[in-house]
């Protein structure tokens, strides 16, 4: 395995509730890796650990490390963290009051890109990247609000790759798509890979089979077997991870 990053030891505390405890986890570089468990497992405190997006919240600290190409992100700016690793969010959120284009060009512009060709040259790519360009190319000038909510997480997932990130996040980025929308997110996750790597939260098992080559299995916070997604659906190791699989839960 190639590792681009490793958690090690961490655990997370929302005030005095601990949320997720003692994980220590290798993520593969060109790889999809999934995460899953029920609800109130720790999936998402998880992954908003590994850009700092839990700080956001009060109240919150974490112990252990999280390591991007073996620095460790918690001794580096939170901003400078973000520009290496990218996040999209359960909900499409589309910036209400920009068009399609400025969306897209939000982060450039923070970055100090200001050069009209070159902020053209990575709106569009991310476009194409997101698999959008096709469906907007003649309404950039629109409202982000104004396309379909698979759209509009296409759109934010273009936002989110415009910065070139090396690590795209993704907490349940189809729960709120419906079923083609979900297929067309789930194609573009297979793509992504070759150029990013890609951790996926997901409260669906079926979309972790199809999309990931690693699969993590949390419960009450912590991490229960992590391995290959195919010798873990298949042939678990752990109790609790088959029960969980086969919906023999609770």
């Amino acid at each position: 395995m190639n590792v681009k990053m490793q958690t090690q030891h961490l655990s997370a505390w929302y005030g005095s509730k601990k949320a997720i405890e003692d994980v220590t986890m290798d993520i593969e570089e060109h790889a999809v890796t999934a995460i899953i468990g029920p609800s109130g497992c720790g999936k998402s405190t998880l992954i908003r650990c590994l850009d700092r997006m839990h700080e956001i919240l009060p109240k919150t600290r974490v112990e252990g490390k999280v390591l991007l190409d073996g620095e460790d992100i918690y001794e580096q700016p939170a901003v400078a963290v973000r520009r290496k690793v990218g996040m999209v969010f359960q909900k499409p959120n589309p910036f209400p009051t920009m068009t399609i284009y400025d969306n897209v060009a939000a982060g450039l512009k923070l970055g100090g890109i200001r050069d009209p060709d070159e902020l053209d040259g990575r709106v569009i790519r991310s476009l194409k990247q997101a698999v959008l360009w096709d469906e907007v190319q003649d309404g950039t000038g629109k409202s982000g609000m104004s396309l379909s909510g698979g759209q509009q997480q296409r759109l934010c997932i273009a936002r989110a790759l415009a910065v070139e990130p090396e690590v795209l996040l993704m907490d349940e980025p189809c729960s709120a798509l419906d079923p083609i929308a979900t297929a067309k997110i789930e194609d573009l996750i297979f793509d992504l890979k070759k150029d990013y790597t890609v951790v996926i939260v997901t409260h669906n098992m079926q979309q972790a089979a199809r999309v990931a080559d690693w699969t993590a299995f949390m419960y009450l916070g912590k991490l229960i077997e992590f391995g290959r997604t195919r010798e873990l659906f298949e042939h678990p190791r752990e109790e609790l991870t088959e029960k969980y699989i086969t919906g023999r839960f609770g």
